[in-house]
């Protein structure tokens, strides 16, 4: 809802009472989730330039060269208010408008990521949110022929009234033929393509922009759009060969705010005039400002020369789509929307689309870290426990709903991270994202800068260079001032990382908000991180019984936010931001050394990484073996080598070699061994209950 001091501002700059159709317009343009009122300031401060980036912030998607032929379009968006009050359709069109984000700039969407939060699955209400999430998200993709090839999964009580679904879009566009979501003369039309407007989605952009209520899944369903993913596929296939005739010259996907949000960010560099009654509509006697707002799917707005507007309406009949001509670009700098002839709203351009006012917050530094209490038990029972966490576990349940086969580019679903060939390119597309909320928890700088690390690792484990990272940030109110300075380190933290390690940050969300007053909670900073990379084309290695174990990195006692301590409460210091420098070793190897298999240390520890990562391991320890074993110390990777040589330009400790099966552990307090059948038991256990 708009503030008493919003409202002055508006009275006061329109010198009159505003129209429904105006409020409708400032009520969600100037909420948190389209104008970034409350961290406009702090996204200032990343950093967004750099050699490959050709189109930065502030578009639909921004656009990366990959090669002299190709650019990637790339995106995150989340949806996560719609996605707990109707986890299927909310979760489905996360999707469809991530996917539309991308081909606004003309590009054709080949991939998708979806890192996901959610509360602890012994809940019942989690498991179900879970189920419909993936349901809706595998449904969707796989319906548009778009595969979702990486993802993450945490588990948290901080989530149990509002969980968090982000996605993250990669389409390819040729570098000098992408569109942009700016008008570009006075005079061009304003063509709507796709489904018919509805009620649908209703105030989804300021409902994006408020906690959420015990009411909230009966008061809020209008909210929650309702998708057709055969709309968008025919949507697809339209949109692209309309840019194939070089005829459009701009674009936009109606998302948050409905048709009144794209055409007027749209129209922003100039004006914009728009015949509300011309727009195609599903339902009878919808008023102006049902038919600006509605966030009805599978939409798309387009620019183009009058002459040019029925070749558009023949392409879209040609796949079945309604299309309708429903405006102009205009010189004055105002937004006007008329219905029947008569005008309903006017509004400088940039008053509505620019000028929302900032939010200053205080902020508030808190210390949430605990003493570490050693947790009793054997370290065989401790290493089960650790495995059988959904965080390590395996995810073959959500794996196996998701068609990664389709448009023939997977590779392979690494370990690490996720590989796609491009047509005719000798490189290869790296995939990776997610972030440890209970680490940033405790420690948003560091833990929001290892975040970004961790990514960056999973790419060099396979040997790709970082390409560029889009975010979701996820938090609660900022209106609590220990969520402001959260929110305040956490983009301070991916920003020095990011610099440190060389790689833009191209494009991401901000949603705020995230907490319940039914579960009295509030979410963990949850900063999401999307990453690409570019690798070379080449046969994996993978460990093979024989192969030599190495551990490269500074070994430490890092048990804060770990899974131990997700499991057993027992408090300790959180990582400490990562020594970068080994990243570019380590991803050197990777891509050139064939006799070895890489991967890094992190959620789980060296356990996991022996666990899931080795089909067995005969492995000695030097030292004590639970921080050896189990802390979540940044900056280590669990090498497999064929010769030592392999390892001459790294500082590692050999510690064991690869078996056919089964974990013997040996170290000073005696011998921990699982058996084949103990590991395969505790890394099922996810699949196994979400299955039963």
């Amino acid at each position: 809802m708009l503030s008493a001091a919003d409202l002055s501002t508006i009275r006061t700059t329109l010198r009159r009472e505003p129209t429904d159709v105006e409020l409708a317009c400032f009520e969600n343009l100037w909420s948190e989730h389209c104008s970034y009122r409350s961290t406009k300031r702090l996204l200032k401060t990343l950093p967004t330039s750099g050699a490959d980036v050709i189109l930065g912030p502030g578009d639909d998607a921004a656009i990366v060269r990959f090669s002299e032929r190709t650019a990637l379009a790339i995106s995150m968006e989340s949806h996560n208010h719609p996605s707990y009050v109707d986890p299927h359709d909310g979760a489905a069109t996360g999707v469809g408008g991530i996917v539309r984000d991308v081909l606004s700039m003309g590009a054709r969407p080949i991939a998708l990521m979806d890192p996901l939060y959610f509360g602890p699955l012994d809940r019942e209400k989690n498991r179900y949110l879970l189920e419909h999430v993936v349901e809706g998200i595998g449904g969707y993709g796989n319906c548009i022929g778009v595969p979702v090839v990486r993802g993450d999964l945490a588990f948290d009580s901080s989530y149990n009234g509002n969980p968090l679904v982000n996605v993250v879009c990669v389409g390819i566009v040729h570098p000098e033929r992408f569109i942009t979501a700016r008008v570009k003369q006075p005079g061009n039309h304003l063509v709507l393509i796709g489904a018919s407007t509805g009620r649908d989605g209703l105030g989804g952009a300021s409902f994006a922009s408020r906690d959420l209520s015990e009411d909230s899944e009966a008061e809020d369903r209008p909210s929650v759009q309702i998708g057709d993913p055969f709309t968008e596929k025919l949507l697809i296939e339209a949109i692209l060969e309309m840019a194939e005739t070089g005829k459009i010259f701009s674009c936009r996907d109606l998302g948050a705010a409905g048709l009144a949000g794209a055409s007027s960010e749209m129209c922003s560099t100039f004006g914009g005039l728009i015949h509300a009654d011309r727009v195609h509509q599903r339902e009878p006697n919808m008023r102006p400002v049902e038919i600006m707002l509605a966030e009805s799917q599978e939409r798309m707005l387009i620019e183009v020369a009058p002459s040019d507007a029925s070749l558009m309406g023949s392409i879209a009949e040609k796949y079945d789509l309604k299309w309708s001509d429903i405006g102009e670009v205009i010189a004055e700098p105002r937004y006007i929307v008329k219905f029947h002839g008569k005008t309903v709203a006017d509004i400088p351009i940039l008053f509505l689309c620019s000028d929302a006012p900032e939010c200053n917050w205080e902020s508030q530094p808190y210390n949430a870290v605990e003493p570490f209490t050693p947790p009793s038990g054997t370290l065989d029972d401790l290493l089960l426990k650790v495995l059988s966490y959904p965080e390590v576990a395996s995810r073959a349940w959500v794996v196996e709903q998701y068609d990664h086969d389709v448009q023939v580019r997977t590779i392979s679903l690494f370990h690490d991270a996720a590989l796609l060939r491009l047509g005719g390119e000798s490189l290869g597309l790296a995939f990776s994202c997610g972030c440890n909320p209970r680490q940033i928890f405790l420690s948003p700088y560091s833990g929001t800068a290892n975040a970004v690390y961790e990514n960056a690792a999973n790419l060099a484990c396979i040997g790709a260079d970082p390409l560029c990272i889009v975010n979701c940030l996820n938090f609660a109110s900022p209106v609590h001032a220990d969520i402001y300075w959260q929110l305040s380190e956490c983009v301070k933290g991916m920003g020095d990382m990011a610099r440190s390690i060389g790689v833009p940050v191209v494009g991401g969300n901000v949603s705020l908000y995230n907490e319940s007053d039914e579960m009295l909670t509030r979410i963990k900073p949850t900063p999401s991180i999307g990453m690409v990379g570019r690798v070379p084309v080449t046969r994996a290695v993978k460990p093979e019984p024989g192969m030599g174990l190495a551990v490269c990195g500074q070994e430490g006692a890092h048990f804060g936010g770990s899974v131990l301590d997700a499991i057993l409460s027992c408090g300790g210091t959180p990582p400490p931001k990562a020594e970068h420098s080994v990243l570019k070793v380590i991803r050197s190897l990777s891509a050139s050394d064939k006799s070895i298999a890489v991967t890094d240390i992190s959620q789980g520890g060296l356990a996991a990484a022996l666990a899931t990562f080795l089909p067995g391991a005969r492995v000695r320890l030097e030292g004590p073996a639970l921080p050896a074993l189990l802390s979540e110390t940044y900056g280590r990777f669990l090498i497999a080598y064929k010769s030592e040589s392999s390892l001459e330009d790294l500082d590692c400790r050999i510690i064991g070699e690869v078996t056919s099966e089964g974990l013997e552990i040996r170290h000073p307090g005696g011998i921990c061994s699982l058996s084949k059948d103990q590991l395969e038991f505790a890394l099922s256990s996810f699949t196994r209950s979400m299955k039963g």
